[in-house]
């Protein structure tokens, strides 16, 4: 659930509540906050297997299409071309050709191209064409 919350938003979250708490309830208001989660969480499994119980192996046949459809729901325009095009294999999209098959060899190293020399300064910044 907040797999997505990192140590700067925990931060900042600290802060905030220092802040609007004070220093001396924030402790507190901590303490009741991990309470309350940790209940929410007990609660929820505890549905689950209560689930799982009363409604026995058909459960897991009703799991299938939510899991079918969280497939679905990840399902981005990049992943669905490198699973329909490229069977899965996405080096296209993220750079990654070295993938050594047997009996090819690697390509040869080409060296790096030069760095672009900066515009004169008294002329115009260059424009171009293919950029825009």
């Amino acid at each position: 659930m907040f797999a997505n919350v990192g140590w700067g938003e925990m931060l900042v979250l600290v802060v905030v509540g220092l802040v609007v708490l004070g220093p001396e309830r924030l402790p507190g208001a901590i303490r009741w906050s991990a309470n309350a989660l940790r209940q929410a969480r007990d609660y929820l499994s505890g549905m689950t297997e209560q689930l799982r119980q009363d409604i026995g192996p058909e459960f897991d046949d009703l799991r299938e299409p939510l899991s079918e459809l969280q497939k679905l729901r990840g399902m981005t325009p990049r992943a669905a071309l490198t699973k329909h095009l490229f069977d899965g294999d996405d080096s296209l999209f993220t750079g990654r050709f070295d993938r050594v098959e047997e009996g090819v060899p690697p390509p040869p190293a080409y060296p790096s191209s030069p760095e672009p020399s900066p515009p004169p300064a008294d002329g115009p910044a260059p424009f171009d064409v293919d950029a825009t």
